[in-house]
């Protein structure tokens, strides 16, 4: 797996596999967003094979992740070439981690809870609290994606 480690396509200072993952993390909220409109036309099925997909795929562009910063050394090894103060990386990956952490977890939760109800018909009794807390899923994709490219802007390029 040494092609993880070349250089990356995106000009910066990262290796192939973050601008991979960066890649990915910054198109999430438009490809769930994309997934949302086709409940606005009553494709409920479409939507949740949608957001299944894409929840599946994150999974596993974050083990990618996980798996290309343990066996590149972890976070110092990616650190130490910035140039923005440590305390201030820590800072911003400990918001990264936290928001993408309960993000994942509500995520699961409402794909879980809608597959469970999914066969009762819809629209039905937890299609208010499935609207609810989807909204809030896709503000913390957000978040998660712009403190992702926050992070890989501190690592890589500043």
């Amino acid at each position: 797996m040494e092609y993880m480690y070349q250089s990356g396509f995106l000009g910066t200072k990262a290796p192939i596999f973050m601008d991979i993952v960066t890649l990915i993390v910054a198109i999430l909220p438009m490809l769930v967003y994309g997934a949302i409109r086709f409940v606005r036309k009553g494709e409920y099925r479409i939507h949740g094979v949608l957001n299944t997909v894409i929840f599946f795929i994150t999974i596993l562009a974050v083990a990618y992740f996980e798996y290309g910063v343990r066996i590149g050394g972890g976070y110092a090894s990616f650190s130490q070439n910035s140039h923005v103060a440590h305390s201030y990386l820590i800072s911003v990956l400990g918001l990264h981690i936290a928001i993408a952490v309960m993000t994942l977890a509500l995520w699961a939760n409402v794909l879980y809870g809608a597959t469970k109800t999914y066969e009762k018909g819809l629209p039905g009794p937890y299609s208010k609290r499935h609207t609810r807390m989807g909204k809030i899923t896709f503000i913390g994709i957000v978040l998660t994606s712009l403190t992702g490219i926050w992070l890989y802007l501190l690592l890589f390029v500043y």
